[in-house]
């Protein structure tokens, strides 16, 4: 595709990408650079940027020598690309944008890769997210029963003490696992708008689009969305962060070589969340039980809201033809 050919199709399918990278990341930032954002607010935003920019771009161009130009490193095999592209297919990563702003942790894999899906895969991505989150729970309440007293009950009496050099290098290295776990997974999509093969000059303009738009994110330092990371326990410590990262990079890279199926990392991240609290209540009792479940029923209501917002918005897509024609027979009968 030249600039030459920029037919209606094309200019969709870009606007899909951009809208569909922006508000992925936007909404998914919590789950790789939440913790990372919360524990550099003191650094400048280009540091920042600099870092989590340049660990995307050694991603995807090794991904895309290694997987012969496929951005997406294998989980759009059973999804096929559209031949043509129409001005429904913007509305996905719109409602995706809204939802954001409003602090609404979607599943956006079921909001953008499921218009291009069959009910069969829709049907496989919200099974294998459900085996996420319990995975994910049950990993994290199990792992932090053990180190609560002897980890995080120290991080929690020194959060106010200078943390050592250490700490913050491993942060850096955790976050840095994390995010490419991450975009391993997520690259589905954000580049389920594009070819599945993509020429060099594709894929170097893809990238520089991304990383620009992840500029914005870093200096919002995360936006609205950032919220579900502050209300947590000590999140905000780099210690405590690095153990975060480190436990969801690793059932993210599980479940990225368990099948080539899609699947929503926000349900995984809530999952290791809400397993990490029930575990520092049970054991620290440093907030309320009432707080506790409170945040983890929110987290899961919203996201629960987010998956039905979704595959109600896909469902309308798909058959959009179909409820044309009832309401236009319907008129003029």
């Amino acid at each position: 595709m030249t600039l030459l050919s920029l037919t209606p199709s094309n200019i969709f399918m870009i606007l899909g990408f951009i809208l569909s990278l922006y508000t992925c990341v936007s909404n998914d930032v919590i789950q790789t650079l939440g913790t990372f954002l919360s524990s550099t607010k003191e650094r400048p935003v280009w540091q920042v940027w600099l870092f989590t920019s340049t660990v995307l771009i050694i991603t995807f161009v090794a991904g895309w020598l290694i997987n012969d130009g496929d951005m997406a490193f294998g989980l759009l095999d059973r999804i096929p690309h559209p031949e043509t592209f129409y001005w429904w297919h913007i509305l996905p990563p719109l409602i995706l944008l809204y939802l954001t702003k409003k602090g609404i942790p979607v599943a956006t894999s079921f909001l953008i890769i499921s218009i291009f899906s069959s009910n069969t895969i829709i049907g496989m991505m919200v099974a294998k997210s459900f085996m996420g989150y319990i995975a994910a729970l049950v990993v994290s309440l199990v792992l932090y029963f053990f180190i609560a007293r002897s980890v995080e009950k120290i991080f929690l009496y020194m959060k106010n003490k200078p943390v050592a050099k250490g700490w913050v290098i491993t942060k850096w290295i955790s976050t840095a696992i994390l995010w490419t776990a991450w975009l391993l997974q997520d690259g589905s999509k954000i580049f389920v708008y594009l070819p599945r093969k993509l020429d060099f000059w594709q894929m170097s303009l893809s990238l520089v689009i991304f990383a620009g738009l992840l500029f914005i994110i870093c200096y919002k330092r995360g936006g609205e969305i950032q919220n579900i990371i502050k209300l947590k326990t000590n999140t905000q410590d780099i210690r405590s962060a690095t153990i975060i990262d480190i436990v969801y990079a690793g059932i993210l890279i599980y479940f990225l070589n368990l099948n080539n199926i899609p699947m929503s990392t926000t349900w995984v991240f809530l999952g290791v969340l809400a397993g990490r609290e029930i575990a520092l209540y049970n054991r620290l009792r440093f907030i309320t039980e009432k707080k506790v479940y409170k945040y983890i029923l929110k987290d899961f209501t919203k996201a629960l809201i987010g998956l039905v917002v979704s595959i109600a918005v896909v469902l309308l897509i798909n058959h959009f033809d179909k409820i044309y024609n009832l309401i236009h027979n319907y008129i003029n009968l």
